[in-house]
Formats: C-alpha cells, sequence, structure tokens
C-alpha cells in the first residue's frame, strides 16, 4: 500500500512514564495514534528514604555480588548516591563485587560487569547464582518497581544475605481521569495494542481499572495486543494467562518493530464490489487509500467483515456499537460507513432484512 507506514491506521496505548516522549515518537514515526498515559509516577530517587537506607547499608560492609536489573536504575541509583555524598564509596563496593548486569548497564554507569546474561528474564540469572554457589555471601538485588519476593527469597534460602536496593518506587497518578478513559478505551476495544514498558505500569493500571480489571484482561486476552518491552514487564499478563509479543532484547525500538510486525499480520482484507478493502484498526484502507472512520461505522464495517456477503439485521449490528445505540443509530453509522469508503455500493441493503458487504 503506497505512502502508508506500518502503524498507520492503528491506536496504540502506552501507560508509561519513563521514556513516554521516546516510545511516543518512535510509534508515531511508523504512523501509529498514540494514546499516552502514565499509569504511575516515580518517586525521586533523591528523596527516597528506602533508598538511602539500602545505600549505607551497600557501603557499610563489602558485596560479594550486586545484580543491577537495568541500567536506567542503576545509573539512577548512583545519581541519588551523588546527591547524598555516597557515591564513591557505592562505586567502590560495586566495582569489587560479581556485578551481573542485562545489556549495557554496567557501561553506561561507568563499571565493567563480571557477568551479563543472555535473556532479560530473571531465571538464568538465578539459576546462575545458585550454581555458583551464594552461602554466606552478601548479594544486593536491584529493585525495579516492585518487590521480588520469589528471587530474593531463593537466595536467602541457599545462605545469601541479601540487601533490596529499590531503585524505582511508584505512586499511583495525581489524576486517575486519563488513565480511566485509557482504560474505557481497551475495554471498547479502540485501541489495537498496549505497549508495555514495566511490570508496575501494568499493575498500576489492572489496580486503576478495580472491578473491570478483568474486562481489561479479557481484552488483552483476545482483541488487544499486548506488546511488552521484556520477560520482566511481561510477567503480570503472562500470570494472567494473557498473550504477550516480545522484542529479541528489551529496546524501544526493537519493541516498535514487534508491533509494526504484529499489526498489520492481524489485518483483514476482502475484495469488496472489485476493490481491495483492509481494516486496520480505526481506518480501511481502499485501493491504497487510507479512509478514518469514527467508532460506529468502523463496528458495522468490522461485524460485516466477519462474515463477508452474508446480510446481519439492524438488530444484530446494533449489538456492536457502542452501548446506547438504537437501530436508528445502525441507519446513521451505515450512512456515515459508506460515504468514508466513497462508494455507497459497497455496503449493499437488502430490504427487510438490513446489510451485507458486497464481496467479491
Amino acid at each position: 500500500m503506497p505512502d502508508i507506514q506500518p502503524l498507520t491506521g492503528f491506536t496504540v496505548a502506552v501507560p508509561a512514564d519513563e521514556r513516554r516522549d521516546e516510545l511516543v515518537g518512535l510509534l508515531r514515526r511508523r504512523g501509529a495514534r498514540v494514546v499516552a498515559t502514565p499509569a504511575l509516577r516515580v518517586v525521586p530517587l533523591a528523596d527516597d528514604t528506602e533508598l538511602r537506607r539500602a545505600t549505607l547499608a551497600c557501603v557499610a560492609r563489602p558485596l560479594d555480588a550486586v545484580i543491577a536489573t537495568t541500567g536506567t536504575g542503576l545509573r539512577g541509583w548512583l545519581d541519588a548516591a551523588e546527591a547524598w555524598g555516597l557515591a564513591d564509596p557505592l562505586r567502590s563496593r560495586l566495582a569489587a563485587s560479581y556485578l551481573i548486569v542485562r545489556g549495557p548497564a554496567a557501561s553506561i554507569a561507568g563499571l565493567a560487569g563480571s557477568w551479563c546474561p543472555a535473556s532479560d528474564g530473571d531465571d538464568e540469572v538465578l539459576d546462575h547464582l545458585l550454581d555458583t554457589g551464594v552461602a554466606g555471601k552478601r548479594i544486593a538485588l536491584q529493585l525495579h518497581g516492585q518487590p521480588q519476593p520469589e528471587f530474593g527469597a531463593a537466595l536467602r534460602d541457599a545462605g545469601a544475605d541479601v540487601v533490596e536496593v529499590p531503585v524505582s518506587r511508584y505512586l499511583p497518578p495525581i489524576d486517575p481521569a486519563p488513565l480511566r478513559r485509557l482504560i474505557d478505551l481497551t475495554t471498547s476495544r479502540l485501541v489495537d495494542a498496549v505497549a508495555v514498558t514495566s511490570a508496575p505500569a501494568v499493575s498500576s493500571l489492572l489496580s486503576a481499572a478495580g472491578t473491570d480489571a478483568e474486562t481489561v484482561v479479557d481484552a488483552l486476552r483476545t482483541d488487544v495486543l499486548a506488546a511488552c518491552l521484556g520477560p520482566l514487564a511481561a510477567a503480570p499478563l503472562r500470570r494472567r494467562q494473557v498473550p504477550v509479543a516480545l522484542p529479541p532484547r528489551a529496546r524501544l525500538d526493537a519493541l516498535v518493530r514487534v508491533l509494526a510486525d504484529e499489526l498489520p499480520r492481524r489485518s483483514v482484507t476482502l475484495r469488496v464490489a472489485g476493490s481491495p478493502v483492509t481494516l486496520r484498526g480505526y481506518a480501511a484502507v481502499v485501493d491504497g487509500v487510507l479512509r478514518p472512520l469514527a467508532p460506529a461505522p468502523m463496528a458495522v464495517l468490522r461485524a460485516l467483515a466477519d462474515e463477508p456477503g452474508r446480510v446481519l439485521s439492524r438488530a444484530t449490528l446494533l449489538r456492536a456499537l457502542p452501548r446506547g445505540a438504537d437501530e436508528h443509530a445502525v441507519e446513521m453509522a451505515v450512512a456515515r460507513l459508506r460515504a468514508a469508503l466513497g462508494r455507497a455500493a459497497y455496503v449493499q441493503t437488502v430490504v427487510k432484512r438490513g446489510y451485507r458487504l458486497r464481496v467479491d
């Protein structure tokens, strides 16, 4: 389709705070419509008394190993330590330890990592430590946004002294209204994908949904693609049996490529009245031309496309429309659909029965 980007016609929800602008920019360059609102807010590290307490514990005695979950978190930890006058002793402890890092975390912080796992998950790191032996060793475990009770418990059960370092802590957003709107768009299937960058964002999103949490999960299990930055971000969704799409490495550009590959693959293409018509999120592509549609006409088109050539009654189409519509709204949606597609012949009226797509 000429001049149409991979994500043109699709809407992607971004419930992120950290690096949100970067992710939104990458998505828009691929043509996506983006609904971005933070599902949480970050506690400033320099104001975090729990992080300061953990940092003092780390510099008080030598560390045998340090597990750095993310480069951003490691750098933020060192920046906070600088504000407290603890940067030099913390760097000395980290440099003298067995430093386990993912990707470029150590180089970002100006440290030399001792070992880097091949994957972004926790299992490989835990297996590596248990295989090398942790009994009697003092280990700092960097937490990114939420506790890791199973990971820490496994190390303690094997005899390690674990210092948990909360380099990122989160609170709910001050104004919950934008997040509530994002939840409503997800449950109404008015977004095509949710781009998840952290596990805490998922937890906050579902917490804000309250009694609608299971409805959000159902949307993610069926019609709305959940694309996650890595296994850590995907973990809360996988625990709820939500299928997730993951990039090979936890990078924002790779996450966007996953969306650009997967969403067009889900598109439906039919030949209607001699023309190719592709359904893309909030739009139809007719003969290579993008034709945006309002939610009601789009809902009618999707219902008709699900059963191409079959006559659907007004009552059947009414069930596909947003809540509160009546049969007159069906007629209005059909009229608007015909106008948006550019040819009335695409949607055929069958007297006293309903409407159908005029498929070849």
